[in-house]
């Protein structure tokens, strides 16, 4: 079975869902919100603008 792209490296939380997702891939961070039925997924941004890289 292949590696999985996406992994979970921080998670917080139940209904109001938390967590940093790390792209395999890229190394780029992302940031996915959950409350409820809806939820929104960005890119983590450093100071400068740039997305954090792992």
């Amino acid at each position: 079975m292949a590696d999985k792209r996406f992994q979970t490296i921080y998670s917080q939380g139940t209904i109001n869902v938390v967590e940093i997702l790390l792209d395999t891939e890229t190394g780029v961070q992302y940031l996915f919100h959950k409350d409820g039925y809806s939820g929104g997924l960005t890119p983590l941004l450093g100071s400068d603008g740039k997305p954090v890289l792992n």
